[in-house]
């Protein structure tokens, strides 16, 4: 008989898990909340416009890149993609840096910006592209940490390379030291560069970000960043079509409010009182989440670090989703940006913006003459506690950030067809996250590699995979932790993962 495998979250994780899962003939049912699927990489659609929710960047489709090599063991198509040779813009107050894909062709251009720290710049990028390198051949092999089971434990020792020692300084280290070796520390403006780009993607600056996690984040764009046509959206729906021609069931609006035991097996149930039952449960959920909808009787028996884990501080985001006219936008506007406003360089509440612009001619997320943009930042979600606050302090932020993106785009308000303003509650509504919580815990030593949360919940057949999971936030991640699961479960069941 078929193990009855049931997946909660229809995110990326959580479908990557279930079509390795169909592939391999286990019965699997996948529970969704929302009415679409992606999660934090899905889609909302106003009229004929078509709006990213979170993710925007695509990374990971180039050959030898994870989701190309998930997929590839799928047989499923890529999602039609652009490489980018030039990954973004990042303006400062009194510059703007071109963020290029060539390694070289990017050092140029810092040093055309920092000419005075050339011989550091150009010092600290080998050291971090070095290190970036290991991470990605041990990435690539798909290991699982924190190691749990003696199959675990073998498959990261025949992962492990002779040049994998060169990666145990950095262990325990902030990036903060690799900028210290190289006299880049007190340097605020290349700082807050570097804090840019690990802000969206670790979730932490360099001060405290894993040296290890952060050198890999610092070397992934120049692997190949895309824009994916349509939105990330379309790596969803590519795995919900597979799950379902291999016989998997997906239920949308199916939000599950209670999971317990019932003798051997799980009981789920929805928020209309429809019931599943399951020999294994997937969770593809922040841990939050995942603790409020387990039986008290079920929760005691979770491993002690996700009780841990439960009262670490998140970001929330404020997004503005915006439909203009093409004719206002300045030819040559690249479709990624980052906006830094200010001298101080804070990276929330609108003083760091990261701008997705919708591909000229991309009728799926705009019709022509038109295009859509998103524009999102981090906050601090103390900020939005009381509703007279809320209501204030949105329209505060959402009036910095229009004149922030006013910048680049000075007609923004002739051009203006749509505006949704996307704060903290709003973020909660669509993908269910506690507190409108968004990127996973912040990528520091102590929630990174071996003190990374495990996919095994501690508690027999029941699973999690997405951000909150090794190994962290972005769609290439929450891929890996769903195929961890896929092949935890197999495994566990006698039933392989095919090569």
């Amino acid at each position: 008989m078929k193990e009855h495998v049931v997946i909660v979250g229809g995110g990326i994780g959580g479908l990557t898990s279930a079509a390795f899962l169909v592939k391999n003939g286990y019965d699997v049912t996948v529970l969704e909340a929302s009415t679409e699927w992606g999660g934090c990489a899905g889609k909302f659609s106003r009229g004929p416009y078509t709006f990213p929710v979170g993710a925007t960047l695509g990374m990971g489709f180039e050959p030898g890149g994870i989701h190309y090599e998930l997929l590839n063991k799928l047989g499923i198509p890529l999602p039609e993609n652009e490489l980018l040779s030039n990954v973004m813009d990042i303006h400062f107050d009194s510059k703007t840096l071109h963020y290029f894909k060539d390694k070289n062709q990017y050092l140029e251009e810092l040093f055309k910006h920092f000419p005075h720290l050339k011989t550091n710049i150009t010092a600290f990028y080998q050291e971090v592209w070095k290190i970036g390198a290991e991470v990605k051949k041990l990435m690539l092999k798909m290991p699982v940490l924190p190691p749990v089971t003696w199959q675990e434990w073998l498959t990261l020792l025949r992962t492990i390379e002779i040049t994998s020692f060169t990666l145990i300084p950095y262990i325990r280290e902030p990036l903060n030291k690799l900028l210290t070796k190289h006299q880049l520390s007190e340097e605020s403006e290349f700082i807050a560069l570097l804090d840019s780009q690990l802000i969206d993607s670790m979730q932490t600056t360099s001060k405290e970000c894993s040296a290890i996690i952060g050198a890999f984040a610092l070397s992934i764009y120049h692997e190949g960043a895309f824009y994916v046509n349509g939105g990330l959206y379309e790596l969803s729906h590519r795995l919900t079509d597979f799950i379902k021609h291999n016989g998997g069931k997906l239920f949308k609006k199916a939000k599950v409010v209670n999971i317990k035991k019932q003798e051997k097996q799980f009981k789920l149930t929805d928020i209309r009182n429809r019931a599943w039952l399951a020999d294994q449960v997937v969770c593809n959920l922040p841990v939050p989440n995942l603790i409020n909808l387990l039986e008290p009787s079920i929760v005691k028996h979770l491993s002690s670090r996700y009780h841990t884990k439960k009262q670490e501080i998140h970001w929330g985001t404020m997004t503005l989703y915006i439909a203009l006219k093409e004719d206002i936008i300045p030819d040559q506007t690249p479709l990624f940006q980052q906006i830094l406003q200010g001298e101080e360089h804070s990276l929330s509440e609108g003083h760091h913006l990261f701008l997705s612009l919708s591909k000229k001619g991309d009728i799926k997320r705009a019709p022509a003459g038109f295009r859509t943009l998103t524009v999102s930042t981090h906050t601090n979600l103390s900020n939005w506690r009381s509703k007279q606050q809320y209501d204030t302090y949105k329209k505060q932020l959402s009036q910095f950030m229009l004149e922030g993106v006013k910048l680049i785009i000075p007609q923004l308000e002739e051009g203006l067809v749509y505006l949704i303003e996307g704060a903290p509650r709003a973020w909660e509504r669509f993908t269910g996250r506690h507190n409108g919580m968004v990127g996973g815990f912040p990528q520091t030593y102590q929630n990174t590699l071996f003190n990374s949360l495990s996919h095994r919940s501690g508690i027999n057949n029941l699973w999690v995979c997405g951000d909150s999971v090794f190994p962290g936030a972005g769609t290439i991640s929450v891929s890996i932790s769903g195929y961890h699961v896929a092949q935890s479960i197999m495994k566990q069941t006698k039933n392989p993962v095919h090569p």
